[in-house]
């Protein structure tokens, strides 16, 4: 990496000490928000924050809950959705 490009504030430092004893900077990027609902736009559990060439690498049942709207409604959303599908 170039280091004009890790001036930039995209990018998290910190410190780590090498096996030699010295001690250098360190960059890493920045983790993506949380993956919000559709519904009500509150947080979504089960969902990991990753950055999409992690997220590709990781087993599909890692990446969102095995139920109905999985990764898209939060749980009290998708009880409502079914729930209203269900009489009508």
């Amino acid at each position: 990496m170039r280091p004009s490009k890790q001036k930039s504030r995209t990018f998290r430092r910190s410190q780590k000490r090498t096996p030699g004893g010295r001690t250098v900077r360190a960059y890493a990027l920045r983790l993506p928000k949380k993956l919000c609902c559709s519904g009500c736009g509150s947080e979504l559990m089960g969902i990991p924050r990753l950055r999409p060439s992690r997220l590709a690498s990781t087993p599909k049942t890692k990446k969102r809950p095995e139920r109905p709207y999985g990764g898209v409604l939060c749980s009290r959303c998708s009880r409502k959705r079914i729930t209203e599908a269900a009489r009508i």
